[in-house]
């Protein structure tokens, strides 16, 4: 997180939140959306700005309850997410190791892979506790799929099988419900229907 950031926080501590207005796609693109954007539920603008690009990245931070969110100075701008919190690209290094890279320019090195039963390939790093909720999951962005395939033996049932990411670190590929995933790792997709749930409840 950002010094100027932290300062905002501790400046300004009690500024409320917001959610919908902003939204993590399926190909790592962070998108504002206004309120037509919110009330049509539309997926909203593509975020161009480099400078804003990074420092949305670089403020990008995991909620003790499982929602993500952009700390803009002093405010929390909750997240929608199309999928995961994370999109990951694969490429070759220099030396022809695979790498992952995060949507925030960060390396991520798996430790699981996991395949929906719509064909999308997710990757789950090591958890960073003993929660195992608490682990890392991303999306393959959709563009590097045929780059995965050339690295991945599937087995006849077309859902499991093996993905060949190190000489000496081949990880096996498992089925995973689409709908299961924000709870297998513990996130929430949608802060807004999440807050429009607990006001209708309250």
């Amino acid at each position: 997180m950002d010094d100027i950031v932290k300062q905002a926080l501790a400046r300004w501590p009690n500024v409320p939140h917001c959610s919908g207005w902003l939204r993590l796609d399926a190909r790592g693109h962070w998108r504002l959306r206004d309120e037509a954007d919110q009330l049509q539920g539309a997926p909203g603008t593509p975020v161009r700005h480099e400078a804003l690009n990074a420092f949305i990245s670089r403020n990008y931070e995991r909620g003790a309850d499982g929602q993500w969110y952009f700390q803009n100075g002093p405010q929390r701008v909750y997240v929608e997410l199309e999928y995961t919190p994370w999109v990951v690209r694969l490429a070759k290094a220099q030396d022809g190791a695979l790498e992952l890279t995060d949507h925030t320019g960060n390396a991520f090195e798996p430790a699981a892979v996991y395949i929906d039963e719509q064909g999308s390939v997710l990757f789950a790093a090591s958890a960073p506790s003993s929660n195992p909720a608490h682990s890392r999951v991303a999306l393959l962005h959709d563009h590097d799929l045929d780059a995965f395939s050339q690295h991945a033996t599937l087995d006849d049932d077309g859902e499991s099988g093996t993905f060949h990411w190190r000489a000496d670190a081949d990880l096996p590929l498992q089925a995973i419900a689409r709908a299961d995933v924000p709870a297998r790792f513990g996130f929430v997709q949608s802060p807004e229907q999440k807050e429009k749930a607990e006001k209708a409840q309250g």
